[in-house]
């Protein structure tokens, strides 16, 4: 009996140990990446007022100065996935948060236009290569049929509770229960970014196969249901697969409307609910991070319905394109309902669901560009985040001179006043998320672009 029990240990190694954890570890970086990438994003809504204050610049130009971050985390996008395909994440991602949170605190040090300018582009540059390159580590360190379920926590949850976070710890914990000025609580928020950097460096490696803490156990784990790449191709996507790939075309045209609708939550939900209606800044506040905490649970809903399906239906391909057209839809329909609201805190609410529906069709998003991928995952990831910043970009124009259109001059109380019509805005992104509903029925993210074809 000793010797037959010997004899099996040695024929399968891998089931006499159990799987070391440091996959876990690995999320645990992977999601705090994601929230500091939001938390000091999202910093501008007390940086913006305090600009208007002290330096008596115009809204005109601090939303030009908005705009510049989209303008170079759009073309940082591809140069930044194409780096972090070739050397992989890990000095990478630890240098461009350091870089990111070290030009925080340095909008508090100069007033010229053209200086905070510089320093907006150099923000957006730096954060342009995180999800790229988060979708690499998504990739590399979490099993198949998980790995959906680990990107909708680390994107959505984790990004969209961090933008959510970053009002209550920068204007309630720093700004005033601390009685810090805008100035030290970003300091102290970009010095936060500092240390997490050097914890990254300290604790992350690019592959599983790369670190030695992780035994056999959790390597096979981790490979499970991997459909090996070739190693004989070239180690930067040859941009030719990608035009002649029609789910990547379609892809990246669903990707401009989304993240093109969706900028309507940065943009002008603080404009809508304050604009013309009683509520005080704390309740629009509130009222404004419903959509984000709707995104970040819709995401996570979104990851455990994909994966779910896979499982049970053992169609990656239909899975990923029903969860998406379904994520639209909703959002499509919601909206309309919104639409119809007059109490603002029904708005609200309805808004909550519309992200919460938009937003679950985002680990779909990152699991799609992880299938067709491959090891070129960092890169695709790049190309369609590129589409979504350039969305960013444009809608908000389109929309811009829809709100202008609509906007009257009425007599309240015997004053002037400005009123805008909100809901022809509205009706334009709810059709933009019903035709990028429809591109997921077109979408095979079975159509590898590391090989020619790959099987579904």
């Amino acid at each position: 009996m000793t010797n037959g029990s010997s004899a099996s240990a040695e024929l399968h190694p891998v089931r006499a140990e159990r799987p070391t954890r440091i996959r876990w570890m690995v999320f645990v970086l992977a999601s705090g990446t994601s929230w500091m990438l939001y938390l000091h994003r999202y910093s501008w809504n007390f940086i913006r007022p305090a600009l208007l204050e002290e330096y008596d610049f115009s809204n005109a130009q601090v939303d030009g100065l908005f705009t510049v971050f989209n303008a170079s985390y759009a073309v940082g996008q591809i140069p930044s996935g194409i780096i972090c395909d070739f050397f992989g994440p890990h000095l990478f991602l630890s240098i461009i948060i350091v870089l990111w949170s070290l030009l925080l605190p340095c909008f508090g040090l100069t007033g010229n236009f053209y200086g905070l300018a510089g320093l907006r582009l150099g923000f957006g540059a730096a954060q342009a290569g995180c999800y790229p390159s988060l979708s690499k580590v998504s990739r590399v360190w979490f099993p198949l049929r998980t790995r959906t379920i680990v990107q909708g926590l680390i994107a959505s949850f984790f990004g969209r509770s961090g933008g959510a976070m970053s009002s209550i710890i920068m204007g309630t914990l720093l700004m005033d229960m601390c009685g810090l000025g805008w100035r030290a609580a970003v300091l102290v928020m970009g010095l936060a970014g500092v240390l997490f950097a050097g914890l990254f460096v300290w604790l992350y490696r690019n592959d599983p196969e790369q670190d030695s803490r992780v035994n056999q156990a959790e390597l096979a784990l981790i490979r499970e249901g991997e459909i090996a790449a070739p190693t004989d191709g070239p180690r930067v996507l040859p941009f030719g697969r990608v035009i002649r790939n029609p789910s990547m075309m379609i892809f990246i045209f669903h990707q401009f409307l989304s993240a093109g609708a969706d900028s309507i939550y940065v943009y002008v939900m603080g404009s809508y609910f304050m604009a013309g209606r009683d509520f005080n800044v704390g309740t629009a506040g509130l009222l404004i991070s419903l959509p984000l905490w709707g995104g970040a649970l819709g995401g996570v809903a979104g990851g455990f319905i994909n994966d779910g399906l896979i499982h049970y239906t053992g169609s990656r391909r239909w899975s990923r394109t029903s969860v998406g057209f379904v994520g639209k839809l909703g959002a499509c329909v919601m909206m309309f309902v919104a639409i119809q609201q007059v109490s603002g805190v029904a708005a609200a609410l309805c808004l909550f669901v519309v992200k919460f529906f938009a937003d679950w069709s985002q680990p779909t998003v990152w699991g799609t560009c992880t299938d067709m991928g491959g090891r070129y995952s960092a890169t695709v990831f790049s190309i369609v985040n590129t589409s979504g910043s350039v969305g960013m970009i444009a809608t908000p124009l389109l929309l811009g001179i829809v709100l202008d259109m609509y906007r009257t001059t009425e007599f309240v109380d015997g004053k002037e006043q400005l009123i805008t019509n909100y809901t022809p805005m509205f009706a334009i992104v709810a059709a933009m998320y019903l035709v990028s509903a429809c591109c997921w029925l077109f979408i095979n993210c079975t159509r590898s672009l590391d090989r020619n074809e790959r099987a579904a």
